[in-house]
């Protein structure tokens, strides 16, 4: 017994110092990288979001609003390619007939609304719009926007499709939220064949008493995508190219 208990302790010990080392494959940026961000709307970004008051310490722990408005600015200075993936909700979605916990919470407090998909009645300044810090980056030729997704990860728009159109094959992933779409859109596109790297403090997430969603992610974001950089490392790098 004493052996077999010392064996499970020196296997252990093995095991967390694998994860201690985790390897770093890195990721170089280059002519076939794109930017792609996750849900730059006012509802989460804006203190008048509906989010805010669950997701607002993170931005401002992470300086997140700033840190994304550098990724557009140096990607416009060197017509680098960046992808918006945002999270719209029409009237029809509100009628889906079960939803997750989160689904279920952004339909009561009308996260992301518009009335419809052809109209852009009441659109401006509310929750679903961009920042108004993005919008002379976002209405630029250097970005192009897909189609909405609908819970939290690209498979339900047109995300991949348009990245393949432009000939990327790599992707610096930032946005919000941390746990959610920018996780979600980090596997998918992982699974997708796509290099991934996630920029970590260019992105937030919800904090609630006993669960913190940047945390979890920071762990995800680590084991998964090929590297995670600062906003300082990925600005520097492109700056070279």
């Amino acid at each position: 017994m004493k052996k077999l208990k010392l064996t499970g302790v020196l296997i252990l010990s093995v095991v967390s110092n694998i994860f201690a080392q985790l390897p770093d494959p890195g990721f170089i940026i280059d002519a076939k990288t794109a930017i792609v961000i996750t849900d730059p709307q006012n509802d989460f970004l804006s203190p008048d979001g509906v989010a805010w008051g669950v997701v607002g310490e993170s931005v401002k722990a992470n300086n997140t609003v700033a840190n994304i408005e550098s990724l557009f600015k140096i990607a416009k200075q060197k017509n680098m390619l960046v992808f918006v993936s945002p999270h719209y909700y029409y009237k029809h979605d509100h009628t889906w007939k079960f939803e997750g916990t989160l689904e279920v919470l952004m339909h009561s407090i009308k996260m992301f609304d518009r009335k419809n998909a052809l109209s852009t009645d009441d659109f401006e300044n509310s929750g679903a719009d961009w920042l108004n810090n993005y919008k002379q980056y976002i209405n630029e030729n250097n970005v192009i926007v897909t189609s909405p997704h609908k819970v939290y990860g690209p498979e339900s728009n047109d995300l991949s499709l348009q990245l393949r159109k432009q000939g990327i094959n790599k992707v610096i992933l930032a946005g919000m939220s941390a746990n959610l779409c920018v996780e979600s859109h980090m596997r998918e596109l992982i699974e997708d064949g796509f290099e991934v790297s996630v920029v970590k403090d260019a992105t937030a997430a919800a904090i609630l008493p006993g669960l913190n969603g940047y945390e979890a992610a920071l762990t995800n974001f680590r084991m998964i995508s090929s590297h995670v950089f600062t906003t300082t490392e990925v600005v520097e790098q492109i700056k070279k190219l």
